[in-house]
């Protein structure tokens, strides 16, 4: 993973960190555990990375509740 992708992450992290009031460490074990992290995220970072934060956090809480991860 280079640089613009992790920083990137460790962005979409804390978004939704604060967006779902669960501690960072939390939702980057639920992202990993369930395979958005490296199956959805990093590889969709060229798309991903050009969205709005409202859209992004959107996109991917939807992606969570679809995979189960979250209610």
């Amino acid at each position: 993973m280079d640089k613009k992708t992790l920083e990137f992450v460790t962005y979409c992290i804390s978004k939704l960190s604060h967006f779902l009031k669960l501690p960072q460490r939390e939702i980057y074990m639920r992202l990993y555990q369930s395979g958005i992290l490296y199956d959805y995220i990093v590889p969709s970072y060229d798309v991903l990375h050009t969205f709005g934060s409202h859209y992004l956090i959107e996109d991917i809480t939807d992606y969570m509740r679809q995979k189960g991860v979250l209610q």
